[in-house]
């Protein structure tokens, strides 16, 4: 009696081990969706905060008084624009760089000064390297955040030859 016993518990042993490897290999499984989905949100939000500061720095742009326009001279001139009796904000907020989770931008300056543009500071690997279309095509093939441009190009103004 006492030799069925002892191999039952052996056999119960064998099993406890084996689930708790088991749950292991799915415990890990989970871990790395998850960071997919983290990845993916992080992406997701670099894009988001690039375009709205792209698209600050275009109203900026835009909006400067005179016939000279100029690019922001800094990225906090966006939250608060004093070339006007009363400040004007083009962004609301200064944004941290969501993939490497801290403040500060690479800033693309323009040939006539100022700023026309950033990019993350990142030197992580993409994880959506293909599909995107628009005015988000720049973004294909691209290999490290650092290489995501979110720059403001102004469009040249039509002049009309027949009213000379």
């Amino acid at each position: 009696m006492r030799c069925g016993k002892a191999l039952t518990t052996g056999f119960v042993l064998i099993g406890m081990f084996m689930l708790i490897m088991l749950s292991g290999l799915v415990m890990v499984q989970a871990s790395m969706r998850w960071q997919t989905q983290v990845l993916r949100e992080r992406e997701q939000e670099l894009i988001k905060v690039g375009l709205a500061y792209r698209d600050a720095i275009g109203r900026y742009y835009n909006q400067t008084p005179g016939v000279v326009k100029i690019f922001p001279p800094t990225l906090q001139a966006l939250q608060e624009d004093t070339r006007f009796p009363t400040a004007r904000r083009h962004l609301r907020k200064g944004y941290f760089d969501p993939i490497t989770q801290r403040e500060g931008w690479g800033l693309v300056t323009a040939p006539s000064g100022g700023i026309m543009g950033i990019y993350s500071l990142s030197d992580k690997t993409v994880f959506k390297t293909k599909g995107y279309r628009g005015e988000l095509q720049h973004l294909n093939d691209k290999r490290y955040y650092g290489e995501w441009y979110f720059i403001y190009l102004p469009q040249p103004v039509a002049v009309n030859a027949g009213t000379m």
